[in-house]
């Protein structure tokens, strides 16, 4: 599995029995040219690579790329027509305000209105003005799409990425927007296929390059967030039953299994709610927050993040100070995002201790997941998996918060990565059980209210 994410790159390898061989992680994932922040498509090929030639001889078979939904690529004459955009590069005011007025609405696509690039239609849209005579003639993929090309030299599409608040894609009609038609971008992606089809073998210059057999297959790939929900349905608890994902890294996304079809239309695009498209693609009622990077941002100098198995002792043992000092932050940290994306983030009665302002950061991500997930109606069972799954203080504080919910964790890792394998083989079942979390003995009731009243008051 390649996972390209915007600021870091794994390559995970599996065996064909779903067992984890090894995971290579090269961070920086991003550059700049011209002024505008860029992926760094280059530098990723290179290491990419480097690390496929380190397992020339482990047996390797199917290659799945991964990616974030946030971006996309042009490929003219064989070659990348231009560095591809960072989705944090804002377009001019002039454009953004053009692109605005022709998107089709969130009722039809489900994307809400993002800043930036969030919602790649808008770099899609800076691109043509950019490049005009080079977007003409290229072949437009997403990013993780990208990657299936750069290993097998097939260009395709496919709709968990289109499908992520690009205002390319409607997801009910499980066919391109009226934006994409009117602009004739429907035509200029590459075909769309599924995430599991295969679409050749790497290339030989690649696999002359790696060492790799030039057998080796690669198949379309998928988002990552929608990777994370594939391993999550192979839980017997998930799987066919009323339930919500929490998938957690730099962004806490929320993705709603849900038992009976909703009215994905009524979903408050204002408080960054969308409609995800899974693998099979059926739609996936959403919301998502900024959470980890507000939570690195709350900590500041320390160099311990708060899901360190050793700290969490700590940390919950620091809750009790937190609550009675009224120690809260308020959202948001990333304008523009979240349930609250108009908000000013500050905190009220900052804690000076380190482990106090650490279990304030996690108390405070548990709140804003907790509006996320009331705004998608998550119900029964939320399986939190990511990174602060890890975090003890943000999981139990979560389950106390939402005492009717059965809130559970994974025992294995990679969880993207294995969601990834599943396209693949879709009987392979997860290492180990799930967990269900003990909530937190505390009032988080009060608290909860205290942090909604200071909100209104604002």
């Amino acid at each position: 599995m390649i996972d390209i994410g915007k600021t870091m790159s794994k390559i995970t390898m599996w065996s064909r029995e779903g067992q984890l061989l090894d995971r290579q992680v090269r961070p920086n994932a991003k550059c700049e040219e011209g002024g505008i922040a860029r992926l760094d498509a280059a530098g990723i090929a290179d290491w990419a690579t480097g690390v496929l030639r380190g397992h020339a001889d482990s047996g390797v078979e199917y290659i799945v790329p991964v990616g974030h939904g946030a971006g996309f690529a042009a490929i003219l004459d064989g070659a990348l027509a231009f560095s591809p955009l960072d989705y944090e590069a804002a377009p001019p005011p002039s454009t953004m305000e053009a692109y605005r007025a022709a998107r089709s609405p969130f009722a039809q696509t489900g994307s809400p209105a993002l800043p930036q690039g969030l919602n790649f239609g808008a770099h899609v849209w800076w691109a043509d003005r950019l490049y005009p005579d080079a977007m003409a003639r290229a072949t437009l993929v997403p990013w993780a799409q990208y990657w299936a090309w750069w290993l097998s030299g097939v260009a395709a599409s496919e709709v968990t990425s289109l499908g992520c608040h690009s205002d390319l894609w409607n997801p009910d009609a499980g066919d391109w927007s009226d934006l994409a038609k009117r602009q004739g971008w429907d035509r200029r992606f590459a075909p769309v296929v599924k995430a599991s089809d295969v679409l050749g073998t790497i290339s030989p210059a690649l696999a002359a390059a790696t060492g790799l057999p030039e057998t080796v297959r690669v198949l379309a790939g998928l988002h990552d967030s929608n990777a994370a929900l594939m391993a999550a349905r192979g839980f017997a608890e998930i799987a066919r039953n009323e339930a919500t994902v929490l998938s957690t890294g730099t962004w806490f996304i929320a993705m709603r299994l849900a038992a009976t079809p909703i009215a994905t239309a009524d979903l408050p695009e204002a408080r960054d709610c969308l409609v995800n498209v899974d693998a099979y693609g059926r739609p996936v009622p959403s919301a998502r927050f900024m959470g980890g990077r507000e939570i690195e941002a709350l900590i500041e100098i320390d160099t311990r993040r708060v899901d360190i198995k050793p700290d969490q002792p700590h940390l919950l043992a620091a809750v009790p100070a937190v609550l009675a000092s009224g120690a809260m932050h308020m959202p948001t940290l990333a304008p523009g995002c979240g349930p609250y994306p108009d908000a000013q983030g500050q905190w009220v009665n900052q804690p000076e201790d380190w482990y106090e302002r650490r279990a304030g950061a996690c108390l405070y991500a548990a709140l804003v997941a907790d509006q996320a997930l009331d705004l998608i109606g998550s119900d029964e069972r939320l399986l939190v998996e990511g990174r602060f799954a890890e975090a003890e203080v943000f999981v139990r504080a979560l389950a106390a918060l939402r005492p009717k919910t059965q809130v559970f964790v994974g025992s294995a890792h990679n969880d993207v990565s294995f969601g990834a394998i599943r396209l693949i083989d879709p009987a392979l079942m997860p290492e180990g059980e799930l967990r269900r979390i003990e909530p937190l003995d505390a009032d988080l009731d009060t608290y909860r209210n205290r942090w909604l009243a200071r909100l209104e008051s604002n």
